[in-house]
């Protein structure tokens, strides 16, 4: 049965096959650790869905470079898909906000933040997704998209962003710099996409207070 929510229709074999298609083409960025002018917007599901076949490469990409973001094997597109038609419905029923990153119009980061939808967490969100291509790094963009985010959540009166990333990571030492703290770790939670068994580190960042 068709979706009567505007923009996005039902999950279809056809549907998935179209978007599965879309990410298998597109501009390469420019090599190397060259400075590049960088755009960010919030947008909403009808800009995603124009920018899907680029978020999905970014995805590819970062995986492919051994981000932990929940994906273990970067040829397989369709999980990443999947996931991504899953967000864009979550971003049409407002349960979800992406934040993107480009550069001359293409995807070279993302952040997502996540409502809780249980009557007793509607208070905190969690920011999931922070992605930037392996050839946009070092450009400030993590930071930037990531301070978007935190804005956006306590201009929603939201108290609470939570978060976890692999122990380790260099992403680690951003969150810290932004004020995050560490809650604790949870050891072989998540697979690596070399196969190992990865720790990840819980982390939380409360609203300041006047902030709201």
């Amino acid at each position: 049965m068709a979706s009567t929510r505007r923009g996005l229709p039902a999950f279809s074999f056809e549907r998935f096959v179209f978007f599965s298609r879309a990410i298998r083409t597109g501009r390469a960025l420019p090599s190397g650790d060259m400075q590049i002018m960088i755009e960010y917007a919030e947008i909403h599901a009808d800009e995603a869905k124009q920018q899907f076949g680029d978020i999905c490469r970014l995805t590819i990409a970062c995986v492919a470079d051994g981000a932990s973001i929940g994906f273990i094997d970067a040829s397989d597109g369709d999980a990443i898909v999947r996931f991504w038609l899953g967000a864009l419905e979550s971003l049409e029923r407002g349960e979800r906000r992406i934040w993107l990153a480009c550069h001359e119009g293409k995807v070279v980061g993302t952040v997502t933040l996540a409502q809780s939808m249980m009557p007793n967490g509607r208070h905190r969100a969690e920011v999931a997704k922070l992605m930037v291509h392996p050839q946009a790094r070092r450009q400030g963009i993590a930071r930037e998209l990531m301070q978007r985010a935190e804005q956006a959540a306590w201009e929603k009166s939201l108290s609470l962003l939570v978060l976890d990333t692999r122990s380790g990571d260099p992403a680690t030492a951003l969150y810290l710099s932004l004020g995050w703290q560490i809650a604790g770790e949870i050891p072989d939670y998540a697979q690596s996409t070399m196969g190992a068994f990865d720790a990840t580190t819980l982390m939380y960042k409360t609203a300041a207070p006047g902030i709201s």
